[in-house]
């Protein structure tokens, strides 16, 4: 029987990280399972919680505490104690359906996959302002039906056998200042030549919190988002490229904000639909203008600029049999 590791990194979130938590407690159609978790703030926030639910849990549940705050750090820490030959990540603000684990080893075994996501539906917190814009703009959709697909997504709510992540810590700690630790990793598989797959029936969903229904963390947000076509062709010294994203970019921050003043009387959730758009341009223009933070999502498919290229020809030949084997 294949045992299955449900790690949860967790960050000053102790009561939703119970939720989390207890979601894996109430899985269904899968009979091998334990849960890791890791306190990543500095002061141990959620060890309570922690040595409370180990008390409790209906299956193992082994954690660690992770001060050097990362997100890297904390992924890093909960692979390490981690047993299992599959590997599935959790956010500490998901809350897995009871599907959710059967669903993305379904698909994995349909297809081969070494590495599968699944849908996330965020949900804005009761009376937030503008909830249906900011649901939409944090929840993950790859279509209705499940299989394999060309990219990748981010970390929270997927699914690894252990043996791709090879020894050692497999994710890079100096992504933990723009939060791209997911997007190195994949990148590095897609490179080598790995399998990715999409598990329709594999649902979290995703509470926000009231820090991320700010208009101004969300604007920041597609900041970073538009500036990652222009970072990628600055770092492959592709000049060209980098001037067409630009343009684009004045031209994208220029219609979409102009359109979004026009209608924010009549739809502000499509007002801020479009203001987003236009913040994403903006970013393209201002690609050169460092932010302090970044998600995997937002930098999809795009290396980060601000550091060398990753050095993967020292890694390619273990990644490559990794990849055969898995």
């Amino acid at each position: 029987m294949t045992l299955i590791s449900v790690l949860i990194p967790t960050f000053r979130r102790p009561d939703s990280f119970l939720r989390a938590a207890q979601s894996v407690f109430a899985q269904r159609g899968v009979a091998d399972i334990e849960l890791i978790a890791v306190d990543n703030s500095p002061e141990g926030s959620a060890l309570g919680a922690f040595e409370q639910l180990a008390r409790e849990a209906p299956i193992p549940f082994r954690w660690t505490h992770a001060p050097v705050t990362g997100v890297a750090q904390a992924r890093n820490a909960a692979f390490t104690l981690a047993r299992g030959d599959l590997l599935a990540w959790l956010d500490d603000d998901q809350e897995a359906a009871p599907d959710w684990l059967a669903a993305l080893v379904a698909v994995r075994q349909a297809t081969g996959a070494q590495s599968v996501f699944g849908p996330v539906r965020a949900r804005a917190r009761k009376g937030a302002a503008n909830a249906s814009f900011f649901e939409q703009l944090y929840s993950r959709s790859g279509g209705d039906g499940s299989g394999t697909i060309a990219g990748y997504h981010g970390v929270g709510n997927s699914l690894q056998p252990r043996r791709m992540f090879g020894a050692g810590a497999p994710f890079d700690t100096d992504a933990d200042r723009d939060e791209d630790e997911g997007e190195r990793l994949f990148s590095s598989w897609s490179e080598a030549g790995a399998m990715f797959a999409w598990a329709a029936d594999a649902v979290a969903i995703e509470h926000l919190g009231a820090e991320r229904t700010r208009l101004a963390y969300s604007l920041k947000r597609a900041f970073v988002a538009g500036q990652a076509p222009c970072a990628a062709a600055w770092g492959a010294r592709d000049y060209l490229s980098l001037a067409r994203h630009m343009s684009v970019g004045v031209a994208q921050a220029a219609t979409y904000g102009f359109a979004s003043l026009i209608i924010w009387a009549g739809s502000t959730p499509h007002a801020l639909a479009l203001l987003d758009r236009a913040v994403q341009g903006a970013g393209k223009a201002l690609w050169f203008w460092e932010q302090r933070f970044c998600s995997a999502a937002a930098l999809a498919a795009h290396e980060d600029w601000r550091s060398p290229p990753l050095a993967m020809a020292a890694e390619t030949g273990p990644l490559t049999r990794r990849l055969a084997a898995a």
